[in-house]
């Protein structure tokens, strides 16, 4: 089964990294996605622009507005897509990535979702 891992974060602690910091924090996502390849648990993932936009209906029409949208200061900074045999070894998976453990200092961490095997059929 397919799990999506959300990778989110605080821009603002992210920003106030050093270069060096920085550069570190993206040597460790790198190793972590290499060690997903080389388990078979790699599907997808890449990091995303802090800008968000989103599309709702409103009278009929599509309406964008820009984002973060969540209700916090939190906003999604990467996405990885994983394979694993059930919920208990996806969340083992997404617990190993930086976010899981840098959480505190960058104000990050890990949603999970499960892909519906019913949506695209």
């Amino acid at each position: 089964m397919k799990y999506l891992c959300l990778a989110f974060g605080d821009q603002k602690k992210m920003e106030a990294l050093t270069k060096p910091e920085f550069e570190d924090l993206l040597a460790q996502c790198r190793v972590h996605d290499e060690e997903l390849r080389k388990s078979g648990h790699y599907v997808s993932g890449d990091s995303l622009e802090w800008a968000a936009m989103t599309i709702r209906p409103r009278n009929g029409k599509p309406v964008t507005t820009d984002g973060p949208f969540a209700e916090s200061k939190e906003t999604v900074g990467g996405v990885v897509i994983i394979e694993a045999r059930d919920l208990n070894e996806a969340v083992r998976i997404a617990s190993m990535h930086p976010a899981a453990h840098l959480g505190e200092k960058l104000g990050w961490g890990i949603e999970l979702r499960p892909f519906s095997p019913t949506c695209h059929q």
